[in-house]
């Protein structure tokens, strides 16, 4: 599979049938399908509607799922109700309506690329390579995050890499960190799903298409467990549902990394990196929980332009949202693991800070927490 550089290649035909914005970097294709969705591609140019195929198997297996879940009486264990209910639905179950996917050629310039990120209000491009004609890997936060990290030494000091090099420059560079591309094709189930995201400690899983290789959508625990919750009210309810945090082992609950209001921006970017951590909960001089400084957060220095100044203290880094920040979402060792699930979809979060009354930070649960639970085998009781 190849991609054609611009939408002057685009087959007359197909740009009839698509609303589009083009120039020498960026091509917005909206799909004609079933499910349709927008396309932001910089330097390429696919026009790939879903396979009919794909939405044959999915229409016969969708109908089969809907009646045998008409009928629960078949469970051994009502406790691996969620478990069977990932086994019985597909990675195409997930795919939206309406959704965007961007897509950047390695020879993109790194800066280039986060700012895209921010301009399209996502986290994450699919790399393609136009010499080996595949897709390579995917541009996330954490590799902004490594760029400040590694090269940034001063405010009066310009990040010179990050002006100048290309992503694949940069992917050079951190060959020790490069994997293969992680990825699953639409008829897989949503089981094998989250074992991949779980197994490979990845946060997001482009589904593709096995044939064309052309990327569908990406599957994150996010979006995982906001679908399991939405039918939750259809299924049986396991047992461990109604039990409190404190009886399950569920979540990180000893060596919580924290940082203080006053820690520089650099020194807290350090800290993900040395950790592999997402988010580090902010306490003030008390351990007492005050805010909650997310990998996402970063991407608001490429948003300002202030990533040349990691200087300042990552409670002056929060202000940017302060003002319609509703709190840090959080639970007690108290809380059931319903009440938990329900907050944490709700909130739209990717994780709860465990605090007690005092507000002191006692563990974190996080969604691949919470979706490797589900999945486990439970025995009866």
């Amino acid at each position: 599979m190849s991609y054609p550089p611009s939408a002057q290649n685009t087959p007359a035909k197909l740009r009839n049938r698509t609303s589009s914005t083009s120039n020498d970097q960026c091509v917005i294709v909206f799909r004609e399908t079933s499910k349709a969705s927008a396309v932001v591609f910089f330097k390429l140019l696919p026009y790939f509607p879903l396979p009919q195929r794909i939405l044959r198997r999915h229409l016969a297996s969708s109908l089969y799922v809907r009646c045998s879940f008409l009928h629960h009486s078949f469970l051994a264990n009502v406790d691996d109700a969620y478990r069977i209910f990932f086994k019985h639905h597909t990675c195409y179950d997930l795919v939206p309506l309406s959704a965007k996917l961007i897509v950047f050629d390695v020879a993109l310039n790194v800066k280039k690329g986060f700012f895209a990120l921010v301009y399209n209000g996502v986290r994450v491009a699919i790399l393609w390579d136009s010499e080996t004609q595949c897709h390579v890997g995917l541009l996330t936060i954490t590799d902004f995050i490594r760029i400040l990290h590694k090269y940034y030494r001063s405010p009066e000091t310009p990040i010179v890499e990050l002006e100048e090099h290309q992503i694949k420059t940069w992917r050079e560079q951190m060959a020790d960190y490069a994997r293969p591309l992680v990825h699953i094709t639409p008829e897989r189930t949503l089981l094998d799903a989250v074992r991949m995201l779980l197994e490979n400690k990845v946060h997001r899983l482009p589904i593709m298409d096995p044939q064309t290789g052309n990327p569908l959508h990406i599957l994150t625990h996010k979006r995982l467990l906001k679908y399991l919750h939405f039918s939750m009210p259809k299924l049986p309810q396991p047992t461990f549902m109604e039990k409190q945090l404190k009886d399950l082992s569920i979540g990180t609950m000893q060596n919580v990394i924290c940082v203080e209001t006053d820690w520089q921006l650099h020194r807290v970017l350090a800290a993900f990196i040395e950790n592999r951590v997402s988010a580090l909960p902010v306490v003030d001089a008390d351990g007492c929980l005050v805010d909650i400084y997310a990998k996402f957060d970063v991407i608001n220095l490429a948003a300002t332009r202030s990533y040349d100044n990691l200087e300042i203290s990552v409670f002056d880094a929060l202000q940017y949202r302060r003002e319609k920040f509703s709190g840090v979402a959080t639970c007690t060792l108290a809380n059931t693991l319903k009440e938990i699930i329900d907050t944490i979809v709700d909130a739209g979060v990717h994780r709860l800070v465990v605090v007690d009354e005092a507000r002191h930070v006692l563990g974190i649960v996080s969604l691949s927490d919470i979706l490797r639970f589900l999945i486990q085998k439970h025995s009866s009781e």
